[in-house]
């Protein structure tokens, strides 16, 4: 009875705070899908920014918060495995529901997914005013392999929002504590996460449409792109608490580091082939043959490292110490 009253006042907190991080995309979503059915398209002065992916992104995770008790009490074995699964799919088709059904007007009347591949250039603001020269990469057509990207950031977020939401849920029916610290940090990863998004949102990084971007883009981006990658890494990390050093660090590692590459293959989707450049000089300039640069590379493998030292922490038995280093 004392475990049901402690997940029942879980549940409210956990379903409020979802209701709270989710109500403007949310409302977003509503807005552009009754203009869009209303006047035939959405104006562009009223499109509210990044409704996809990010309304898609709120029905999915509401929806399986709401569904919650349903799989901690009755489905409990795999149900990390189910929710995992059917909230990107759920995602997906709201996803694609939005990308094809809400029309955009501008000069011309387009869907949705061709106006936010503009979007991703640079901020709403300055895509009004920017004079694209004929030889920027930026001006390749529409292709939907930018979504790549936009995918993988999705894909990111609701994992790792239920993760945490779930882990701390079963705690709280069971007692079990097995996960609490790689969960408290996914919580922390997660809403970092998260606030980069919003910031990217609203901000693009300050990118102008500039192959070389200034230097406080090139670190919000870095940023970005390490903390992308161990919160993957620590999503992965917190199902394999205690099964051995090489497993329980080095694969969270590796998740980490192959996200973070991801995330470079999806911007060069986006850019044609090409990746931004953070500076001048050798460390910025893009290998022959592989496009990224030795800077690049480092991100990528600081994502690694970070997910590496949180998880060589969390699994160290602290009555073992050498013999944990010693089998590492």
């Amino acid at each position: 009875m004392k475990k049901n009253r402690r997940f029942l006042k879980y549940y409210v907190f956990a379903l409020s705070l979802t209701l709270a991080l989710c109500a403007y995309p949310l409302f977003m979503g509503i807005k552009a899908a009754y203009r869009s059915a209303k006047l035939g398209a959405v104006p562009v002065e009223e499109y509210p920014k990044y409704v996809i992916p990010y309304a898609p992104i709120g029905i999915s995770v509401l929806i399986f918060v709401l569904l919650m008790p349903f799989f901690l009490r009755l489905v409990r074995k795999r149900s990390s495995l189910y929710v995992s699964i059917l909230s990107l799919a759920v995602f997906w088709f709201a996803e694609r529901m939005f990308e094809t059904k809400v029309l955009v007007s501008t000069t011309e009347t387009v869907p949705l997914e061709s106006w936010q591949m503009s979007l991703c250039y640079v901020s709403p603001e300055q895509f009004r005013t920017r004079t694209w020269e004929a030889v920027d990469v930026l001006l390749g057509g529409y292709s939907p392999a930018f979504k790549i990207h936009f995918y993988i950031i999705s894909a990111v977020l609701i994992l790792s929002l239920l993760n945490a939401l779930y882990g701390f849920g079963r705690i709280a029916l069971t007692g079990e504590t097995g996960r609490k610290k790689a969960l408290i940090l996914q919580s922390v990863s997660s809403g970092l996460f998260l606030g980069l998004c919003i910031l990217a949102c609203f901000t693009a990084f300050f990118r102008t449409g500039e192959m070389t971007v200034s230097a406080l883009s090139a670190v919000l981006m870095s940023v970005f792109f390490v903390v992308f990658g161990v919160t993957a890494g620590i999503f992965a990390g917190s199902f394999l608490i205690g099964k051995g050093p090489r497993i329980s660090v080095l694969l969270p590692s590796a998740v980490a580091a192959i996200t973070a590459l991801l995330m470079y293959v999806g911007e060069m989707c986006l850019l044609s082939g090409n990746l931004y450049r953070f500076g001048e000089g050798v460390l910025f300039e893009g290998i022959p043959g592989i496009v990224v640069a030795p800077i690049d590379i480092l991100v990528i493998l600081l994502a690694g490292a970070i997910t590496a030292l949180i998880f060589r922490m969390i699994n160290k038995p602290s009555n073992q110490k050498d013999e944990w280093r010693k089998t590492l």
